[in-house]
């Protein structure tokens, strides 16, 4: 082996030393979390249930129910799972950032920061949308398909159908919306960046809009549930983050701009 290629790999295996630790950090960080969120995880899941408590209102036999032995204590486990990732995030992301920005240089290191810092920011916030806005409207809406025989005559028969939601359907289903509405809030992050990276304009943006209309209710339509009311929640707010998104390209492009202006320098 000569000596060249003895510097080639030297700093490759710098590189894999350094990726290992941080990610021996991010799975000790994802275990303890973990470990500490199995305690609560009950507390959790009454949280994640309160909009369907609500929805059920003053309903007498309301109630969730598992069928299988193992379906709560493996409910148990996803919920410990999920909120350990969300605690971590920040910790990984870090992780992440020191990994990367020393490959970087400053301009790039102060314009990837910000979106370091949106992104999580905005995942909250479409978790709170879905959580208090589109919850409970939702679970109402299904809810009004049961058949508790209010109002019915005496004479009359009727079937009664009451809602007996499992705990890892209504698990899935509300992980499911969360990580819809969070990820769909990803979107000026995603969009600034393409724009940044010169492969989006804003003035391709603002053309594509009408096509951005059909596609944000295709998306809402498969990843929400079968009700309008989910559609419509995950579209309209997808739709004011695409107009946010060509404001923030434009405000890119004009940095940009700005800094390729030979004025800049001082020059006349």
């Amino acid at each position: 082996m000569t000596s060249a290629d003895a510097d080639e790999r030297a700093p490759l295996l710098d590189h894999l030393i350094e990726l290992r630790k941080r990610l021996l950090w991010c799975v000790l960080a994802l275990l303890v979390a973990f470990a500490l969120c199995w305690g609560v995880a009950g507390h959790i899941f009454e949280i994640l249930a309160q909009p369907l408590i609500d929805a059920f209102g003053d309903q007498a036999d309301a109630k969730l129910i598992f069928t299988s032995l193992t379906e709560k204590f493996f409910v148990d486990i996803k919920i410990a799972f999920y909120a350990a990732l969300f605690i971590t995030f920040p910790i990984v992301g870090t992780q992440i950032w020191k990994f990367v920005a020393p490959g970087l240089y400053r301009n790039e290191q102060h314009a990837l920061l910000p979106y370091m810092v949106a992104s999580p920011v905005l995942f909250v916030i479409g978790g709170l949308v879905v959580y208090y806005g589109i919850m409970p409207l939702a679970w109402k809406f299904f809810l009004s398909y049961q058949n508790l025989g209010q109002g019915a005559e005496s004479s009359k028969e009727f079937i009664e159908i009451v809602a007996l939601p499992k705990v890892s359907e209504y698990l899935g289903l509300v992980i499911k919306l969360i990580f819809a509405f969070g990820l769909f809030f990803q979107m000026p992050v995603a969009l600034t960046l393409l724009a940044h990276a010169g492969i989006v304009s804003a003035e391709g943006l603002a053309k594509k809009r009408k096509y951005a209309v059909v596609l944000m209710f295709g998306i809402a339509a498969v990843l929400t549930p079968p009700d309008i009311i989910s559609q419509v929640g995950l579209a309209v707010p997808g739709l004011l983050l695409y107009e946010i998104s060509i404001l923030l390209a434009r405000r890119v492009e004009r940095k940009r701009e700005e800094a390729w202006d030979p004025t800049a320098d001082g020059a006349d």
